[in-house]
């Protein structure tokens, strides 16, 4: 039978079969060319016909150069994109320039970037200085520098809103309370203020407002406790990997015969070992009763930690020695700050009192509510003590437990949220060698109008440090400042 014929009369479904054999490449195409009675080329055709299918199911379609929609550029457009550029972006003058040029076509020399951010200064720092700041209860106040410079700067606990963010020549008493007094003319009148020990800012709280509280930050001293505990390992292991060399000595010595030359040296190693060890096991069980039940927020009253920290600075001062002065830095640190520290322990004892009064239970019931919040919800034993706490308030149980983790909710220790504030401004100082009182106008309105993406907070997520601290909504930044925001169609 003529191949040719055989091929033509193959119905659509034959042919696909067909393909697909080739494809598989069980069988050789002559093979199957034999088997159908039609040719080779014919075979080759179906292959191609599948594969160009085959390619076709499987490519991406090319939607790049597909038009998404289209964007008006005008002037005033241009300038929104350069505070965003800066703001948003943190981009450089020139960064700015390149930009328009490489992607817009658009010519625009540093002078017109440098007025057009100029303008919306003026328009930042007006609503900056006619910002209502009598809502903050807690600030938190710090330093940082730049260039050499020191930098003030303000955080409310609660919204994050930065009300102060000067660079001054100096950060003492009369700086420090000059600003404090100047935000108070805003109406900024905090139960009390956190910082760490710096003199300058103390002293300027205390020349601006008198006898109002300063608590301690936990922050910087947690930190040089962890810094302490680490230095101290690294000295034990050293010391036992000295110990390991010594006894290698030893061995080969022995071989030769003169073993007894290193044994005073090996034997002043394990001493030196063994001391290390314990010192470094000591400091880390005594900086962690430190961490988790002395400055833990949630614990024990006001004047039994006060006697657990005495006890801490006690054995502190046992253990120094001249080869560890951090020992000494930190047990100094703690007996100069122990009430700064620990203040934030005479506010909670305040709330879990009124917890207690407004309920009508003992304080003491209401304290076990507070030290269960340590646990773990993992562990058996919070459950066995929320299961005693539940028979014992009943009904009551649970509101208590809501107001009790509100009130420690509400009680900072630390100024984290201003050494947050100073981590991202770093990233902004970077790209200047000098800063000026403008620019900083502006990033202080920016960070307090712009909203946050995430956060670990979820009430702060889609909402600005200024509507957190209002309690009002507010336009867009760029609204504020005079722009119209471009919507799509």
């Amino acid at each position: 039978m003529n191949p040719s014929s055989v091929a033509s009369g193959l119905q659509p479904r034959h042919r696909q079969e067909l393909a697909i054999n080739v494809l598989s490449k069980q069988e050789s195409v002559s093979q199957i060319a034999k088997q159908e009675q039609v040719s080779r080329k014919f075979i080759y055709q179906q292959k191609a016909i599948a594969q160009q299918a085959l390619n076709s199911a499987f490519d991406k379609p090319e939607k790049d150069n597909e038009v998404l929609y289209y964007l008006p550029v005008t002037q005033k457009w241009i300038f929104q994109l350069i505070l965003a550029l800066i703001l948003i972006c943190h981009c450089s003058y020139r960064g700015v320039m390149e930009l328009l040029r490489d992607l817009f076509d658009y010519s625009l020399s540093i002078g017109t970037v440098h007025n057009r951010i100029k303008e919306a200064t003026e328009k930042a720092r007006q609503i900056n200085q006619n910002q209502d700041l009598s809502s903050i209860d807690v600030a938190l106040l710090d330093e940082l520098f730049h260039a050499s410079q020191p930098v003030l700067t303000g955080v409310d606990a609660h919204s994050t809103y930065c009300f102060l963010l000067e660079e001054v020549e100096h950060r003492d008493e009369d700086t420090w309370g000059w600003y404090l007094l100047e935000a108070e003319a805003q109406g900024l009148n905090p139960d009390y203020t956190i910082a760490d020990a710096g003199q300058g800012i103390r002293a300027g709280v205390q020349a601006a407002w008198g006898d109002k509280p300063c608590h301690g930050d936990v922050w910087h001293i947690f930190d040089q406790c962890e810094a302490l505990c680490r230095n101290l390992a690294k000295k034990a292991q050293g010391a036992t990997t000295q110990r390991e060399k010594l006894e290698q000595k030893m061995e080969a010595a022995k071989l030769k015969g003169k073993g007894n030359q290193l044994s005073a040296k090996l034997t002043q190693a394990r001493k030196n070992e063994a001391q290390l060890q314990k010192l470094a096991s000591d400091l880390q069980i005594l900086l962690y009763w430190l961490h988790n039940d002395i400055l833990s927020l949630a614990g024990e009253d006001y004047w039994l930690r006060i006697e657990l920290m005495n006890f801490i600075i006690e054995e502190l001062k046992l253990r120094e020695d001249k080869k560890h002065k951090g020992i000494r830095a930190i047990r100094v640190a703690l007996s100069n700050q122990k009430t700064d520290l620990l203040a934030f322990a005479e506010v909670l004892d305040e709330k879990l009192e009124q917890i207690a009064h407004s309920f009508q239970i003992s304080l003491s019931q209401v304290r076990k509510v507070c030290l269960l919040m340590k646990k773990s919800l993992s562990t058996n034993r919070y459950w066995q003590k929320w299961s005693q706490l539940y028979q014992q308030l009943s009904a009551k149980f649970l509101p208590v437990m809501e107001a009790v983790e509100s009130a420690m909710k509400s009680t900072p220790r630390a100024s984290s949220l201003v050494e947050n504030l100073n981590s991202r401004l770093r990233n902004y100082f970077f790209l200047r060698k000098h800063l000026n009182s403008d620019y900083l106008d502006l990033l202080r309105f920016f960070l307090n109008h712009r909203t946050f993406m995430a956060s670990r907070v979820p009430e702060r997520v889609g909402k600005s440090p200024t509507e957190l601290m209002t309690g009002e909504k507010h336009p867009h930044w760029l609204e504020l400042l005079g722009f119209e925001l471009f919507q799509r169609a």
